[in-house]
C-alpha cells in the first residue's frame, strides 16, 4: 500500500527505513523524499514508526550519525 502518492513510496519501504535506523519522518524523508511534498503522509508515517524503539537512538544520543547512505541506497535498489 502506498503511503506517499507523490513520491510513489510504500508501507513496506517505510518500514525498511525505518528498520535501517530511520526513527523520525525528518530521516524518511531524507532517505525516500516521502512527506516532502504536499505533506499529507507525514501522520501515516508518525504511525508506522511509533513511538519510542529507535533502533538507533543510542547513536543519536551521543550524537554520532544514525543512518547510512548506502543503506538506503541499497534499500532503493531493492524495491
Amino acid at each position: 500500500m502506498y503511503v506517499c502518492s507523490c513520491f510513489g513510496v510504500t508501507e513496506k519501504q517505510v518500514k525498511e527505513h525505518a528498520d535501517a535506523g530511520a526513527c523520525t519522518p525528518r530521516q524518511i524523508a531524507s532517505a525516500c523524499k516521502a512527506g516532502t511534498d504536499c505533506g499529507s503522509c507525514v501522520r501515516r508515517i508518525q504511525a508506522i514508526l511509533g513511538r519510542g524503539n529507535c533502533p538507533r537512538r543510542e547513536l543519536l544520543d551521543q550524537g554520532m550519525p544514525a543512518l547510512v547512505a548506502e543503506t538506503f541506497t541499497e534499500l532503493d535498489e531493492a524495491a
